[in-house]
């Protein structure tokens, strides 16, 4: 890879703001190849070695990490009137351009991928990849099994909108969980509304083979390893 400066690596990866960089550098903090350097030092991150306070800093080029969207955020980058999911982020994460994958809307909470990788994110939500997004949803009156047939087949909306085969599967009551492997307008509270069971409750729960992480508190996010990365584009189970 090209060279870059050490503060701006630093920053890059989200260990501290550019000024919080240059501090941490002057202090002797990071070392390149075991020795103190300057903010403005030129680094090879394949090549040359580079620790903050002894631990490693890992040059990556793309960020991917996993949201717990709280229900009030509105999924987008900026919006001028209300807050969103990227509000979340810390300043120096945010300078990355990280951008939702996909949409949740906002009264609808659950997983959320953030990331700077566009081809990742094209991939997550193109339904040629055939990535399935569970949800579960809690409605007005009990799905029953035609309702359930009705997914399968492909819901048409009011507006003539026709959906993809997708999966209802009944909880017991008034709960459910709805599998699909497209992200059209509102579409989980369309299909369910247009079976006459409005949607009282809606959380994203797994994409692909990723669940959402249960000790991840509503609001807070983390990294994500490359095997979990792995899991987004697998299947929860041969059913579909």
């Amino acid at each position: 890879m090209a060279t870059l400066r050490l503060d701006k690596l630093i920053c890059d990866m989200g260990a501290a703001s550019r000024k919080e960089a240059k501090s941490l550098i002057r202090f002797g903090r990071v070392l390149v190849n075991g020795a103190a350097a300057a903010p403005e030092t030129k680094v090879d991150a394949d090549k040359d070695s580079v620790t903050l306070d002894g631990a490693p800093v890992i040059y990556k080029k793309y960020r991917y990490f996993m949201l717990n969207k709280p229900i009030g955020l509105v999924t987008a980058t900026e919006d001028k009137k209300q807050k969103t999911v990227l509000d979340l982020f810390p300043p120096e994460l945010r300078k990355l351009e990280l951008f939702p994958v996909g949409r949740l809307d906002k009264d609808t909470g659950g997983l959320l991928l953030i990331t700077n990788d566009g081809d990742f994110a094209h991939r997550v939500i193109s339904p040629k990849s055939e990535v399935w997004k569970q949800y579960y949803a809690v409605v007005e009156g009990i799905p029953d099994e035609n309702d359930a047939r009705a997914f399968a087949g492909g819901i048409t909306l009011a507006d003539g909108t026709r959906c993809l085969p997708a999966r209802l599967e009944l909880l017991g009551g008034s709960a459910c969980h709805v599998f699909v492997m497209e992200g059209k307008y509102h579409q989980v509270r369309r299909m369910l509304a247009s079976r006459g069971k409005p949607v009282t409750e809606l959380r994203r729960v797994r994409i692909g083979g990723l669940p959402l992480d249960d000790d991840l508190p509503e609001g807070d996010f983390r990294e994500l390893d490359e095997n979990e990365l792995c899991k987004v584009f697998i299947g929860i189970d041969n059913n579909y």
